[in-house]
This record gives C-alpha cells, sequence and structure tokens, in this order.
C-alpha cells in the first residue's frame, strides 16, 4: 500500500511563476512542488544548454591532474587508465582513453577481472602495470579507498591520479590529485557526478590548459569536440543511478542526443541489439534498461573488457560481434538473475520483521546480486545487503531506500567485515563468512534504530492535483520536456480525485500478473494502465483517486493522452 503526498497549493506562486517564465501552468506547478518556486530556483532548473555547466577549475584537485596530463601527453609518457567493470567505470575508461589518444596521448587501458580480482586497486596488477612502462596511473570509479595499493604504486615510481565519486574516507589515498566532488574543500557545485562525470570535466579542463599553450596549432591537430562524448557520459549517469539534476541534468540531455544520432559504431551495435534500432530515439528509460544492462552483463558474468572493446570500437565490423556477445551474457545474466531472486524473495519473506535484510547463499553468482538486490528493496520497501558467499568469503552488494544512508551504516558495521565503500543508496562489501550472523545482527540493529515504522512505508509523491480536462496534448508535451527524468528527478505524478471508471482486465503478454485498463468516456478521450494491477479491478466499483504518469500515445495517426497508474484507491470522502 502506498502512501500519498500530496503538495501543498500554493496558487499565486504557480501563477507569477509561469507568468514570468512563460512555462505551462502545470509544468509551473510541478517546479514549485519540487521546491524550485522561486525566479532564480527554476531558471537554475531549466538551463540545459552546455554553456551553464560549472567551471571545471572549481573542483578540488583537477589543476594539478590537469597539469600532470599536460606533461604526459607532452612528453609521449605511457598513461595506463584503470577502470571499474561497470557501466561507469567503462563508461569513462572508453571516455579519457578516447579523448586521451585524439591528443596525441599514449594510452593503456585495465579493467580487473569482477570474479578473480574483485573490485578497486590491487598490488599485483599494479606491479605488472609499472613492468610495462606507464608512470601515470588514472583510476575511474575507485581509487578513493586504496590507500595501500596508490602507496605501493608510489613506491614503484608511479604517480595516480583519482577519479572517483564515492563516499570519501577519513583521509585521502596518496595520490597525486584526487577528483572527487565529495571531499572537503571542494567548490564543484553538482556533488553527485558519476565517475564519467568527473572524467569529462576533466577533458574540459585539459582541453582548455592545452588550447592556452598552443598544443592543437603547434601540432596541426583538430581541438576534440567534447560534445561528441556526451554519449558516454549519459550511459554512465543514467546506469549508476545518480541524481538527474544540476550539471547531470545538462549532460544527459545533450547525451541522450548523441546516443539518438548513434555516430559512435559501438553504441550503434547496441542500440540494434537492444531492439531500440540505429536510428531509435534514446531516452532514459532506453540507458536505464536496456543499453545500460548489456554493457553491464559482460563484467558481472565474466569479463567487462567486452565493453570497453565495443565503446571504443571503430568501425560496425568490429562493433556488431561485440555486442551480440554482450547480448548472449545480457540473456545468461537474466537467467541466472531470476534463480537468485526467487531465492532472495523467500529469505526476506522469513525475515519481514525486521527493518534492514541482510541475506546470503553459497553459490549466488556475485556479479547480478547487486540487481537483484534492487528488486528486494522495491518489493519488501527494506534496505538489503546480498551476499554471495565462496570458499568462506563473501561478496555483497547493497541497495537502500530514501530514508536510510546505506554507506554510512556499513560504517558502523566495518568491525565485522573486510571492506566496503560506495554512497547513501548503493554500496559493495567483503565479509569473512564467519563474521557473517554478526555482520547480519549489526546491520539489523543499525536499521531498527535509524528506521522508523512510517520509514518503511513507500510513498507516492504527487506534484499536482488536476483534472482529467487539464491534461490535453499540450500539458504533456510541456511536462515531458521538465527531462530527462530519473533519480533525483523523477517523471511527475499527477492525481485525480473522485472518478468514475470503466474497467477490464488485460492479460498481461509475458506469463506475469494481468493489467487493468481503465476508460473515462469519449467525452475526455483519455485511457489509463495500471501494469500488473488487475487484481485491484475491485476497487474501481465505486469512484476511485487515480495517481498517474501522463504520456501521448499515438495510434493509427491519432494522438490521445495516456496514463499510466502509480496507484488507485477508493475516493477519499
Amino acid at each position: 500500500m502506498l502512501r500519498w503526498v500530496l503538495p501543498e497549493s500554493r496558487e499565486e506562486v504557480t501563477a507569477a511563476l509561469s507568468r514570468e517564465l512563460g512555462v505551462h501552468p502545470l509544468c509551473a506547478r510541478v517546479l514549485v512542488a519540487r521546491g524550485h518556486g522561486t525566479l532564480d530556483a527554476a531558471s537554475r532548473y531549466l538551463a540545459l544548454r552546455l554553456s551553464d555547466l560549472p567551471d571545471p577549475f572549481l573542483m578540488k584537485g583537477l589543476r594539478p591532474a590537469v597539469e600532470r596530463l599536460v606533461r604526459a601527453v607532452g612528453a609521449g609518457e605511457k598513461i595506463t587508465l584503470w577502470g571499474d567493470y561497470d557501466v561507469d567505470g567503462v563508461s569513462s575508461t572508453a571516455l579519457l582513453s578516447l579523448f586521451l589518444e585524439e591528443l596525441g596521448a599514449t594510452v593503456a587501458t585495465y579493467i580487473p577481472h569482477r570474479l578473480g580480482e574483485g573490485y578497486g586497486l590491487n598490488a599485483q596488477a599494479i606491479e605488472r602495470i609499472a613492468v610495462d612502462g606507464t608512470r601515470l596511473l588514472v583510476t575511474l570509479d575507485c581509487g578513493i579507498t586504496s590507500h595501500a595499493e596508490i602507496a605501493r604504486a608510489n613506491a614503484l615510481g608511479l604517480e595516480v591520479i583519482v577519479v572517483d565519486h564515492h563516499a570519501i574516507p577519513e583521509e585521502n589515498p596518496p595520490a597525486l590529485a584526487v577528483l572527487n566532488p565529495l571531499q572537503r574543500g571542494c567548490d564543484y557545485p553538482s556533488k553527485y557526478l558519476c565517475a564519467a562525470g568527473v572524467a569529462f570535466n576533466l577533458c574540459i579542463g585539459l582541453r582548455k590548459a592545452l588550447r592556452d599553450r598552443g598544443h592543437f596549432q603547434g601540432q596541426g591537430r583538430a581541438e576534440p569536440n567534447l560534445k561528441a562524448y556526451l554519449d558516454l557520459v549519459a550511459l554512465a549517469t543514467i546506469a549508476d543511478v545518480v541524481p538527474l539534476t544540476g550539471a547531470n541534468r545538462i549532460l544527459v540531455r545533450h547525451g541522450l542526443d548523441e546516443l539518438t544520432l548513434g555516430r559512435r559504431p559501438g553504441v550503434a551495435a547496441l542500440k540494434e541489439v537492444a531492439g531500440i534500432g540505429r536510428e531509435g530515439k534514446v531516452g532514459a528509460g532506453h540507458v536505464g534498461f536496456r543499453l545500460g544492462p548489456r554493457i553491464n552483463a559482460a563484467g558481472r558474468l565474466d569479463d567487462a573488457s567486452v565493453g570497453l572493446q565495443l565503446l571504443r570500437a571503430k568501425g560496425e565490423a568490429e562493433a556488431l560481434p561485440l555486442a551480440r556477445a554482450l547480448e548472449a551474457a545480457n540473456q545468461e545474466r537474466r537467467t541466472i538473475e531470476q534463480a537468485i531472486l526467487e531465492e532472495a524473495f523467500t529469505q526476506a519473506e522469513s525475515r519481514r520483521g525486521t527493518r534492514g535484510l541482510v541475506l546470503a547463499a553459497e553459490g549466488w553468482h556475485p556479479g547480478v546480486i547487486g540487481i537483484v538486490a534492487s528488486r528486494v528493496v522495491e518489493r519488501f520497501h527494506r534496505p538489503t545487503v546480498m551476499v554471495a558467499l565462496q570458499d568462506g568469503v563473501g561478496r555483497g552488494s547493497g541497495r537502500s531506500i530514501e530514508a536510510f544512508h546505506l554507506y554510512d551504516a556499513l560504517k558502523s558495521c566495518a568491525g565485522h567485515l573486510s571492506r566496503f565503500g560506495g554512497h547513501k543508496h548503493a554500496a559493495g562489501l567483503s565479509v569473512e563468512a564467519p563474521q557473517l550472523e554478526a555482520f547480519r545482527a549489526a546491520f539489523e540493529k543499525v536499521a531498527q534504530e535509524r528506521l522508523t515504522e512510517d520509514d518503511l512505508v513507500p510513498r507516492c509523491r504527487v506534484d499536482a492535483v488536476v483534472g482529467l480536462g487539464e491534461l490535453d496534448e499540450r500539458a504533456v508535451v510541456a511536462v515531458q520536456a521538465l527531462g530527462p527524468f530519473g533519480a533525483g528527478n523523477p517523471e511527475p505524478v499527477f492525481a485525480t480525485r473522485r472518478l468514475t471508471a470503466q474497467p477490464r482486465v488485460i492479460a498481461s503478454k509475458r506469463g506475469g500478473p494481468d493489467h487493468l485498463k481503465l476508460r473515462f468516456g469519449e467525452a475526455l478521450r483519455v485511457d489509463a494502465i495500471g501494469f500488473g494491477m488487475a487484481d485491484r479491478i475491485g476497487v474501481t466499483e465505486h469512484e476511485v483517486d487515480l495517481a498517474y504518469q501522463a504520456h501521448l500515445d499515438e495510434w493509427n495517426g491519432e494522438r490521445r493522452v495516456s496514463l499510466k497508474l502509480k496507484d488507485l484507491r477508493a475516493a477519499a470522502a
């Protein structure tokens, strides 16, 4: 059962905002409901030009990182990029490697094997990198907690630049430069970039520094077009589920345009195998549910470098076989995931009385437990840690709810963990099998102390209460322009009260729960669909209140408003 959170009525503020900004009144209501009720705040939210991005040199550590890379490019030094094995790590590695190559740099890449090496840096691989002649190592989407490994790199004569976005430890690692907007003393205003977003700022700064030094004129090189790299930034930003606000919203808006154009051979091939089509329009949902999971699939099951090869591919002949390999890996991932999901649901049902869940089993694949943890959170609305046990060691992945800071909770349980890292909503960890039950007890205790029963009730946050007659085509188009939607900027939800609906059940084509379709009379020309909600048909025997998202559907050349139900309930008295 969802708890509806209705907005405060602020008609005068809404009317003034609509008038002063020239936006549709419904857009103004959404902006006010989301805390953008002043002219300044709303204008900042609506700013979507690339020129509206913050100055990258506000980011602490960027100047020394740029200076070191300028020297490396000029001297032809070998630079090795060490990326994480998820979409963010792979995309940021592709982004920075391609950009540096365009500058004329000598670049190598390294993506650790998820099962064989685990997350982050390891000394053995660093030693091999040093032997191969690297003197500058750049970490991407990892490194912020790798104190010992970076100290080892320094001892071997390597300088290290850390590009990361995960929670900051008590002390930074001993790197030449750390780029992470979360670190103390960093003035960059958008704090929740993904690693690719941080790397993109590094590229902006590096291009400017080289331009100021006459690098491009002196070598007869064209300046790189940074906009062409925004497809990689959008992939990473959406897949890593960071908030689509501030700089992220600007980067993703333009990055989705680049993904739609599909000029990168690897992106075009990925769109083809994902069923979008090479020329198909790409929205945030396509990235989150089709493109991102396919890039992730290789790293989750075996070798993430396949995704990196795809994004770096020079032509279709190279890209298409790699995209097909990722498609096959994704199909295998889905089969494995479904089996683990059923076991996880059974365990979670048996522990419903707790406010935090630690689920564990031998034989679970550590590459897919993060996805399963997200599904468990969706079903039970509790912070969840999934642990895959093998040979006496557990590898864990956690996901959380709005009211619970997962990384802070793990810090409170650190005495039972071998290592951990992450941020508010997601984290990874390692735990020795004998410590598992103690960790479970500690985690459940933290959840019990920090969460109330009210926190465990999922919310349906409504942006505006409207009449169906207000939702014409112009209004829906205007609201969709507030996107891209995703984490931190969800698609607007509207509510309409006291409706008489004509219901019917539509059979699910995928074998899941059937769907509920509602009509409200020909005069309104609006339909509503509740996916998997057929069991709620009894509610429609009387007047209902609906919460929904509004879209435009086109059928036989005719456009009409369609509502996607979030919830329905008997009409309030």
